[in-house]
């Protein structure tokens, strides 16, 4: 059984975030494996240090890995780490960066089978995006290659910036009949094997397929691939 999938729109580990409190409590850890990858070029120890702060006030530890440049998802104490991980948080920053990081890699295999395992695994703005096969590069809005974790589906992280163009852009571009989920900021879109998909935090989640709104039910169940196969 997989863990819960949590898509955070963006501005993580601030308030209004409050599903990270009950995710803490339904794994049950007492650490939070943060993986600072994607800001590696704009001050990740400022977000690892926010991180901290959100989470000791939760009595709960922040695990930051120093996975910067792709011979740290190399480094075997570091897949470890990410293997054993009960609670993977991907933080925001850089997509194109994260995605030459860890693709192709024994540390992003490691994330997929600590998913797999039951592990929370979740990925803020662009740690959210860059999961996807078809991933929405949001310097412009269309779709470039994502990391292939999840297919069926993508998402436009901080969508309450975006405007009325570049949302109609990359909609418009999808393929047919893929939903397409614009996430807001401090708002997660969650799945739970146990209760499908659910919006929880400050904001709202926008759901579009062939252009037109739609609702959750039109989400896929995420389905990790067999990374075994290679």
């Amino acid at each position: 059984m997989t863990g819960p999938l949590v898509l955070v729109g963006g501005d993580e580990w601030t308030e209004g975030c409050d599903f990270d409190a009950r995710l803490v409590d339904e794994c049950g850890t007492d650490t939070v494996v943060v993986l600072p990858t994607a800001a590696a070029y704009e001050a990740p120890g400022t977000l690892v240090d926010r991180a901290r702060g959100w989470f000791e006030a939760m009595d709960v530890r922040v695990s930051a890995l120093p996975v910067l440049g792709r011979p740290d998802a190399l480094d075997e104490a570091n897949v470890r780490a990410v293997r054993e991980a009960r609670f993977l948080y991907l933080a925001s920053g850089s997509q194109m960066h994260l995605r030459s990081v860890l693709k192709d890699t024994p540390l992003y295999d490691a994330i997929v089978e600590a998913w797999q395992g039951g592990a929370v695994l979740a990925g803020a703005a662009a740690g959210g995006a860059v999961l996807f096969d078809h991933m929405v590069d949001t310097r412009g809005g269309a779709f470039t290659v994502g990391l292939g974790l999840l297919s069926g589906f993508t998402m436009i992280p901080r969508f309450d910036q975006w405007s009325h163009d570049k949302v109609h852009r990359t909609v418009s571009l999808a393929r047919q009949g893929m939903p397409v989920a614009g996430i807001e900021s401090r708002t997660a879109l969650v799945h739970r094997e146990a209760s499908g998909w659910t919006v929880e935090g400050s904001g709202t989640v926008h759901v579009f397929v062939d252009g037109k709104g739609t609702d959750l039910e039109a989400l896929p169940v995420p389905r990790p691939p067999d990374v075994s196969s290679g």
